[in-house]
């Protein structure tokens, strides 16, 4: 559902040395598509791990909308009795996405090419974020749209009876774009491919894969890849093991590295190579981090992460590294406010269209709390090491993790760091707040509870 609850401000303050071991949340793109792939197929699809956010709940209550059985077990696992690709029921209601801009998307791209009808709505946060770069490749599939100016929610969409297949190249790195078009294209005759001049996570095809879908990926002369579909597959179902979430995993990593005397380890995380820029730089910054117990599960790698505390130094992040990384660039600015000389973080554009204009938010962020940066269209410089941090209040514009990032500030500031609504955590990360608890972490909301 939306967000609506009251605001929770929270504070954290420095305090003792983070100390433990911990397994956050499954991974929110192998959940969102676990839903939906489930919702596709012919059968029963078992999922475990399966994160349990606000976001990824309003993705399972979409897929109920359109007929498929889901059903949570008193264990946690979730059985899902598949509707059949072609065979979707029309929602009887508007489906509410709540802040789920993954979720609101693909299933955009599912049900644009089936012959029913339904509408979209989300949050105040989700209604500001751009829809025409999904909705423009669905429209030259034949799905007619109906919405307000700039493509906005709320909106509808009706599917034709017969999809046109597409060649899409995508114009700006998004795996939600490429996700929508090549879920579009399951229910299209024909091939449908999609052109990714930069490669972004591959979740989508992966799975794809695993479901029974004839995909492949190869690499054109100019290096862009080239991802062929073959419409109206009979997807078979699945049992899935969600490995834990690694843009969750940032936040105690980056807390670990940046409290005195911490040393903790994430188990059971998603150690897929479009989503490891953040480790990637944070090893560049002198980051004492290592990968244990490396493994396969599922057809993604997967390992334990120890982080201690380090000695971080800035460094200039490549521009192409940014869609391995999208989400952690907030948590990424704490990092580098504690890193000796300027971090800077070029081809940044894609964050000014997050759950709030991201640059801004953590631009205005550190600034609150003696932070020096720089902010440009589409990059950040911050200078670390300079003056005492914290002692200011984070306006969080209803994003996760602008609220989460300036918690972790908070624990290794001078000063203590309150954000203007922790309540937000929920969309991403239900157990943050206990999970940095047990590390030995100071959070409480504002009136002084343990949060």
């Amino acid at each position: 559902m939306s967000h609506v609850s009251s605001p929770r401000p929270m504070t954290a303050r420095a305090g003792s040395a983070l100390q433990g071991r911990i397994r956050v949340p499954g991974d929110k793109s192998v959940s969102h598509r676990a839903l939906m792939f489930g919702a596709l197929a012919v059968g029963r699809t078992t999922v475990r791990g399966l994160l349990e956010s606000e976001d990824v709940l309003n993705t399972a209550g979409a897929m109920r909308a359109v007929g498929a059985r889901i059903e949570r077990s008193a264990e946690g696992v979730y059985a899902i009795d598949g509707a059949g690709l072609g065979s979707l029921l029309e929602p009887e209601h508007v489906i509410d996405f709540g802040n789920a801009g993954t979720g609101v998307r693909l299933t955009m791209g599912i049900l644009g090419t089936h012959p029913i009808a339904a509408t979209f709505v989300g949050d105040a946060s989700l209604s500001r974020r751009p829809m025409g770069r999904v909705l423009d490749p669905l429209r030259q599939m034949g799905t007619s749209v109906i919405a307000r100016s700039g493509d906005r929610l709320p909106l509808s969409i009706r599917g034709p009876e017969v999809a046109l297949p597409l060649t899409y190249r995508v114009p700006m790195p998004s795996a939600q774009v490429k996700s929508a078009v090549l879920l579009a294209g399951l229910n299209a005759p024909g091939e449908t491919t999609v052109v990714e001049p930069v490669a972004t996570r591959d979740h989508t095809e992966k799975m794809l894969a695993g479901f029974g879908a004839d995909i492949s990926v190869t690499l054109d002369d100019a290096g862009a890849r080239v991802i062929r579909l073959k419409g109206q597959p009979e997807l078979k179902p699945q049992d899935i093991d969600v490995p834990g979430d690694p843009s969750s995993a940032a936040f105690p990593i980056v807390a670990a590295l940046i409290v005195p005397g911490s040393d903790v380890t994430v188990e059971n995380v998603l150690l897929n190579e479009h989503r490891t820029g953040l480790i990637a730089t944070l090893l560049e910054m002198g980051a004492e981090i290592e990968i244990l117990n490396e493994r396969s599960a599922g057809g993604e790698r997967v390992g334990d992460i120890r982080a201690r505390s380090s000695r971080l130094k800035g460094v200039t992040v490549p521009a192409e590294r940014a869609p391995s990384m999208i989400d952690e660039y907030p948590v990424l600015a704490v990092a580098a406010a504690f890193a000796q000389g300027d971090t800077h973080m070029p081809g940044l554009e894609e964050l000014r269209v997050k759950e709030s204009d991201r640059l801004a938010a953590v631009a205005r962020g550190l600034e609150a709390n003696g932070v020096p940066c720089r902010e440009g269209e589409a990059e950040l410089t911050v200078t670390g090491g300079a003056g005492r941090i914290g002692g200011g209040t984070v306006a969080t514009h209803l994003d996760h993790r602008i609220a989460m990032s300036f918690l972790v500030l908070g624990l290794a500031g001078e000063r203590p760091v309150t954000v203007d609504d922790g309540a937000v955590i929920a969309t991403s990360f239900p157990t943050f707040t206990s999970l940095f608890a047990g590390l030995g972490a100071d959070i409480a909301d504002r009136e002084g509870l343990t949060a």
